[in-house]
């Protein structure tokens, strides 16, 4: 085992090296109101209608997922073709090729090697288990994409759950919250910091004349390594007591402990799982392509069979996902989205005033819309707004981007927070309980901090 530690450690980084930024929108555009608010209003009522029903859970998460585009389709809202167009995203065949990807690495018995050795270092105890892994993760998710971190990243978590004798439930949120934390510490750790760049630079090739400058590669972490730490604090102080905390027995994976390994074919699956990340991490192949060959590689090596495949994909990940980037669009394309920030935003002039609901905006409209297309939205609504009335927009705009991926109250709010939700076996509830206190932390520290590091009138 020690001879495999530094290979294991090499593959485990390796595998969270991804494409960066996949979906970044070009975002320094206007911000028009729509003339006929109508489909806005109309779009509005059934995200009020949906989360609802995600909260109560009056039926299952992906129904009222599914029946989000079947709404708007049927409303008018959008095109039937593009509300259900998603499902063919190429996010949502990432996932579903990632889930394979990743079941095989359990079925010939790699993801238990790793699992042990992570106990190991951990040497039993829960609590560092969960500390040292958001540690790993996060770190690694400063410089690499944090969605693609997470997706490779759930199979090992599993693992490590396996040989550890805990419930993932009690892991994977911690993992992902932290993946979307460490993500802000630079600029291509998550899409929104990207655009808030492309915000500023599309502003300045407009009128350059304007006082304003992009951010530094590294400057996000000003901010983005605090709030990593805080998070690590809160999860490793306080936040684990609310996580859930269901009976091993009744979590599926563990099932697996039972089940013979293909070990025979355990370097097919790592020298498969290593050329996807490879790919990946060398732009060679796109994500998607690169993790869809690694699929089927995995099963003509025979690392599995078909109807392994099939079980493999979580499909309430997939229809939740799918469903909601139908609500995304709506938001965006029926003017709904910037009917309400540009209502709230041009309610306030005081700069800490202003600095707070733009932060506190963009959280709430990301639990339930694109992080991306979040702050596609609100960067170029709040900065003409901060330069009108005298102060620097950097501030405002740095917020933006940090409230845009510290989302923790809904599965749908970043891509992290979707990959671990069927592994994990989470409500929605689950995401309220264990994120709302780190939500509010990050909300304060964004308002308090950022504005101190760039001054509202340097």
């Amino acid at each position: 085992m020690k001879r495999m530690l530094p290979f294991m450690l090499a593959v485990v980084l390796g595998s969270c090296l991804v494409l960066v930024g996949q979906d970044v929108l070009a975002a320094a555009k206007e911000i028009t109101l729509p003339a006929d608010p109508t489909k806005a209003y109309i779009t509005l009522g059934i995200l009020f209608i949906a989360a609802v029903m995600f909260f109560l859970e009056v039926v299952p998460l992906p129904v009222t997922a599914l029946l989000v585009p079947v709404a708007l389709s049927i409303t008018k809202v959008i095109p039937s073709k593009v509300a259900f167009g998603y499902f063919g995203d190429p996010t949502v065949v990432l996932f579903m090729a990632m889930f394979i990807v990743g079941e095989a690495t359990f079925v010939t018995g790699f993801a238990d090697k790793v699992g042990a050795l992570a106990v190991r270092f951990s040497k039993g105890s829960q609590l560092k288990l969960i500390v040292y892994t958001m540690i790993a993760i996060g770190l690694l998710s400063t410089m690499l994409s944090n969605t693609g971190t997470t997706v490779v990243a759930v199979p090992m978590v599993l693992g490590m759950c396996l040989k550890a004798k805990l419930a993932p439930g009690r892991v994977l949120m911690p993992v992902a919250f932290a993946s979307s934390l460490g993500g802000t510490a630079t600029l291509v750790g998550t899409p929104p910091n990207g655009i808030v760049n492309g915000v500023i630079t599309g502003m300045l090739e407009a009128d350059p004349t304007l006082n304003l400058r992009a951010f530094g590669f590294f400057e996000f972490a000003y901010i983005g390594i605090p709030l990593l730490v805080m998070g690590l604090a809160y999860y490793a102080l306080f936040g684990y007591k609310l996580l859930p905390d269901r009976k091993l027995d009744d979590d599926a994976d563990m099932m697996m402990e039972g089940k013979p390994r293909r070990e025979n074919k355990m370097w097919h699956s790592i020298l498969i799982f290593s050329f996807v990340v490879f790919m990946m991490a060398t732009e060679l192949m796109p994500l998607t392509t690169a993790a869809v060959l690694g699929a089927c590689l995995m099963i003509i090596s025979g690392c599995m069979n078909m109807r392994e495949a099939f079980r493999s994909v979580d499909w309430t990940t997939i229809f939740l996902f799918a469903g909601m980037l139908s609500m995304s669009a709506a938001m965006d394309k029926s003017g709904a989205a910037a009917i309400v920030a540009s209502g709230v935003v041009k309610l306030v002039s005081n700069p800490w005033m202003l600095m707070f609901v733009c932060c506190a905006l963009t959280a709430l409209i990301t639990n339930f819309m694109s992080n991306t297309a979040t702050a596609a939205l609100m960067a170029p609504l709040a900065m003409p707004i901060a330069i009108a009335s005298g102060i620097s927009p950097l501030p405002i705009i740095m917020g933006i981007a940090m409230s845009a991926s510290c989302c923790f109250l809904t599965p749908i709010a970043t891509p992290p927070n979707t990959i671990v939700l069927g592994p994990g076996r989470y409500s929605f509830m689950d995401y309220i309980k264990a994120g709302w206190p780190l939500q509010l932390l990050c909300l304060v520290m964004c308002v308090v901090l950022i504005p101190i590091i760039w001054p509202f009138h340097p």
